[in-house]
């Protein structure tokens, strides 16, 4: 059955992540056909008689596109809501895509149309490395009240936590706790809240006018936004008890390029010592017996990831509590 017969098209979306110069980027593409010159992630349809593996498709897709050849990869979620990749008067068949999250140690890809863009410029409001953003205070949490007293939608389903308590939980407000994972949590709130400019491309009734939406970050085609969230929750979680991060990291690293390159992904500050005890007493790095002498001061040891980590890697249940210290 061909997919205009049964109405569905398989995609596969990739969110590749590096981090350059202590800031995580995720790679993005552009085509001659986007005249709004919105970003989209490596996307491609699922062809099972070219592909005979969804991964196989996927690492294909991204090596036309992009020119990598990738390396870690991990399937994250299926995004199946009608209306995803709409189009006025569209009646092709619905597209139904399989979010991916992979690594790469690749900076500079030199594809005209491929571009490296910091995470942070699609979600500002997640980088509490010096603190709380200023924005949240300003601009996210007035809006969010706002939204608060606007009549609910008979038809919606209402989150049992109600809206005030979501956005105090969510957002750090009022004593409460900034969770760094919850990355899709705060996407999907804000759009629920119609304050990204997707909620009004995809029609929502609660989507305020186009050109009185604020600048909430940069917007991405379809709901790539929301595949690229997915994948910032996943690895933030992750960063706690797999160790996916020395795939960020050239073999032979110090503990001070670590700790950024840990930062940079959970956007919040660690404590130095905290977290060197934690490092090093968790396993994951062995010594290399030399020392790395431009460094801007003091020479630094330098480590390397221990492989052997992998299969003595702790279960979800054992996640290491990273102390932070956050503003």
């Amino acid at each position: 059955m061909t997919p205009q017969q049964s109405g569905i098209e398989l995609g596969l979306h990739a969110s590749i992540v590096s981090v350059h110069r202590n800031e995580p980027h995720v790679v993005c593409v552009t085509s001659p056909e986007n005249q709004k010159n919105r970003d989209s992630l490596p996307f491609g349809v699922f062809t099972p008689l070219a592909h005979r593996t969804l991964e196989i498709g996927l690492r294909n897709w991204v090596e036309e596109q992009t020119g990598l050849s990738l390396g870690y990869v991990e399937q994250l979620y299926t995004f199946g809501d009608r209306g995803r990749h709409a189009r006025e008067g569209d009646s092709g068949p619905h597209m139904v895509s399989i979010g991916y999250l992979a690594l790469t140690l690749q900076t500079d890809i030199g594809i005209r149309h491929v571009r490296q863009r910091r995470w942070y410029d699609f979600f500002p409001w997640e980088d509490w490395r010096h603190g709380r953003p200023e924005m949240v205070e300003t601009l996210i949490e007035p809006l969010l009240l706002e939204w608060c007293e606007q009549t609910i939608d008979s038809d919606a389903r209402e989150h049992p936590l109600g809206r005030k308590e979501r956005i105090r939980f969510l957002f750090g407000l009022n004593g409460a706790n900034w969770d760094e994972e919850k990355v899709l949590d705060r996407y999907e709130l804000l759009y629920e809240a119609g304050l990204l400019k997707e909620a009004a491309i995809d029609g929502r009734t609660t989507a305020r006018a186009w050109n009185s939406l604020p600048e909430l970050g940069r917007p991405m085609n379809h709901d790539h936004r929301r595949i690229l969230a997915t994948a910032m929750s996943r690895m933030r979680g992750k960063l706690k008890y797999r160790p996916l991060v020395f795939e960020l990291l050239p073999p032979v690293f110090t503990l001070y390029e670590l700790q950024k390159v840990v930062e940079a992904i959970s956007g919040t500050p660690l404590h130095k010592q905290n977290f060197r005890r934690l490092v090093e007493g968790g396993g994951f790095v062995e010594t290399t017996g030399e020392m790395k002498k431009s460094t801007g001061g003091r020479p630094a040891k330098l480590f390397k990831f221990r492989r052997v980590a992998l299969v003595e890697r702790p279960s979800p249940e054992r996640r290491a509590n990273v102390p932070k210290i956050t503003g």
